[in-house]
């Protein structure tokens, strides 16, 4: 079934990075489509394929510059992260004039895989991020349906919402369990458990190290590493704060969000619509859904958040080809202006105020200040034209 979503823009991407980048890297969360993916675009072009989970593989790369410096065209590694002595011989590969071959890395996010990544193949390689299905990929109609169920390809198409909860609560034991040991973390599962646990019910939130380590009996320095590890493997956003100077005392902490709905939903023992929409934290839930269908688009280099000690705030700041964009996120029928909105929007100079609802039509507040639809989001940031000089 996963075959019949079309990932084509995801697809493009890759075939981007490749054209500029003699190593490319599809980065996400395991069982996020990345091999099926790569497959499709391997079959395109003839590539040479290598799985490093499986031991044929292992052995023929146990001499990598051996096995890889006579191939030509498109060579795709899955699992790279398995194997760190790869990435120093990928850098001599990539520094052939003229280049015979070109490399397609796909690899479970870690922070090992992205420091292999960004220090050893630094200048060569184009990282390109990967998470579940989008909602322009999965449709206008099933927004509800993956907003409940996440992203992850099982997930969204499971044949009901206790199948998609089964999966996902399997995901997360074999996460926890498995993959973050193989990542070489070696925190007990049933501690970074409790800590993601509590990380969904401060999703939205403002980070406090020492209010976690406290409600944990962990010291603050020990819950910031648990929140690098789980930032590291690409299931936990901090999005960081902007500050300038405007004679206001200004909050200087990261807010933190689950990345995936799903996740969220499971770790805030969530299962049905009903539950979600009566629950305290659908506001932050539906928040932390369009901001990362947002950040899809804009990446999140340029995405911040913006608040005061004094309590205005912004959800989302978007330095946008040259513009300052401030997004708003609101679950309701008909948002209106706030009064936190106008003061973001005088003190941060903003170009143009976005607030994103679930409803279907755009409603325009005042000039630059418009309500919009979060499925239009990706068509309207894209028709923003750059300015010049931005």
């Amino acid at each position: 079934m996963e075959k019949l979503i079309d990932r084509s823009e995801l697809a493009e991407r890759v075939a981007l990075a490749l054209r500029r980048s003699p190593v490319a890297t599809l980065l996400g969360p395991r069982q996020c489509g990345k091999t099926t993916l790569a497959r499709k675009i391997a079959a395109q072009r003839g590539a040479t394929w290598f799985d490093l989970e499986d031991p044929r593989s292992a052995r023929r790369l146990e001499e990598p510059m051996t096995a890889l410096e006579s191939l030509t065209g498109l060579v795709v590694i899955d699992e790279a992260q398995l194997q760190p002595a790869l990435f120093p011989v990928l850098r001599v590969l990539a520094d052939r004039k003229p280049l015979p071959a070109r490399f397609l890395l796909l690899g479970s996010a870690s922070p090992d895989l992205m420091r292999d990544t960004a220090e050893t193949l630094a200048g060569r390689v184009e990282l390109v991020e990967m998470t579940g299905f989008s909602l322009a990929e999965a449709g206008p109609a099933g927004m509800r349906s993956l907003w409940l169920r996440g992203g992850f390809p099982r997930s969204w198409l499971a044949e009901d919402d206790d199948a998609s909860t089964a999966w996902r609560e399997n995901f997360i034991q074999t996460f926890l369990e498995r993959d973050l040991r193989r990542f070489g973390v070696q925190v007990p599962a049933t501690t970074l458990r409790r800590f993601w646990s509590m990380v969904a019910h401060y999703h939205g939130q403002i980070w406090n190290a020492s209010e976690l380590g406290r409600s944990l009996g962990e010291a603050h320095t020990t819950v910031k590493r648990h929140l690098e590890i789980l930032t590291g493997a690409l299931v936990v956003r901090q999005l960081p704060p902007w500050f300038e100077n405007l004679g206001k005392r200004q909050v200087k902490s990261p807010k933190i969000y689950l990345r995936d709905s799903g996740l969220l939903h499971s770790l805030l023992g969530l299962v049905s619509w009903d539950e979600l929409e009566s629950h305290p934290k659908l506001g932050a839930a539906w928040e932390g859904f369009a901001l990362e269908e947002i950040l899809r688009v804009t990446g999140g280099r340029d995405a911040y958040f913006w608040a005061t000690q004094s309590g205005a705030e912004l959800d989302l700041l978007l330095f946008w080809r040259g513009r300052r964009v401030g997004v708003e996120f609101k679950y309701g029928d008909a948002p209106g202006l706030t009064k936190s909105m106008m003061i973001a929007r005088e003190d941060l100079k903003l170009d143009r105020l976005l607030v994103v609802y679930p409803g279907r039509e755009r409603i325009s507040l005042r000039e630059n200040v418009e309500v919009v639809p979060l499925a239009e989001m990706p068509a309207i940031l894209r028709s923003m034209r750059p300015v010049r000089g931005g």
